[in-house]
Parts: structure tokens; C-alpha cells; sequence
């Protein structure tokens, strides 16, 4: 079980990294794919800095979590998907889904139960990182 989650957590980590280098590179292009649209200067150095952030930051905490096998490095992670996946839930309710919405909602969804299953299943340590 232990090495089971390691490896889909090792593999979600990689995805983030894809995802994350994408807007690193062309955030005009990675923005699209997420239904956003650059204005100028500004928009495209948000995309890069933000989302870069968001999946950068997910994915080493993942990855790291999931070589040390210790629960309390994915709590970051876990936060991040719980309030993405919140704020797209709150967006179908108020305006209603659109094409392909549920996508990236189950790709929230698997990071959140498997990061959980994670969490329950290995040990927190109290010393330091």
C-alpha cells in the first residue's frame, strides 16, 4: 500500500510539474488550456508567477512527502487542491458548468483523496524537516 501511494503520488507530482513548466514557458499558450486569456505584460508575468507557483510548490511537496513517506509534508499540497477544487465547485454552482468542466475537478479530486489516503497512512514526525 505504502509503495502503491508513493508511486501515484510520485506520478500526480510529475503531472504538476508538466503542468506548472507549461506556464513557466508559455503562459499565454498553458492559460488557454485553462480557459484564461493574457492582457499585456501583466497577465502573462501573473500566469508565469502564479500557477507556476501552485503546481511547482504542490509537486515538491508531493514528491518529497512521497520519498520520505511523511504525512505532514502533503498537507500543503492537499491544501492547495481542497481550495481549487472548492472554488470550481462554488463556480458550477453559481454559474453553471461549461464544456468539459468536470476534468480538471477529478484531477482535483484524485490529488485530494489520494494526498488524504496518504496522510492517514504515514506517519507525522514532530522533529524537523
Amino acid at each position: 500500500m505504502h509503495l502503491v501511494l508513493s508511486a501515484i503520488i510520485a506520478l500526480l507530482a510529475v503531472l504538476d510539474v508538466v503542468v506548472g513548466f507549461g506556464f513557466l514557458v508559455n503562459p499565454a499558450q498553458a492559460g488557454g488550456e485553462f480557459g484564461l486569456s493574457v492582457l499585456g505584460n501583466a497577465g502573462t508575468s501573473a500566469l508565469r508567477a502564479d500557477f507556476t507557483a501552485f503546481f511547482f510548490v504542490a509537486a515538491l511537496f508531493m514528491a518529497w512527502g512521497a520519498w520520505r513517506r511523511r504525512g505532514e509534508l502533503l498537507l500543503a499540497p492537499l491544501a492547495l487542491f481542497t481550495i481549487a477544487f472548492t472554488g470550481r465547485l462554488i463556480n458550477l454552482l453559481v454559474e453553471g458548468g461549461y464544456e468539459d468542466w468536470w476534468i480538471p475537478m477529478a484531477v482535483e479530486m484524485v490529488h485530494i483523496v489520494v494526498l488524504a489516503l496518504a496522510i492517514r497512512a504515514w506517519p507525522s514526525r514532530r522533529t524537523g524537516f
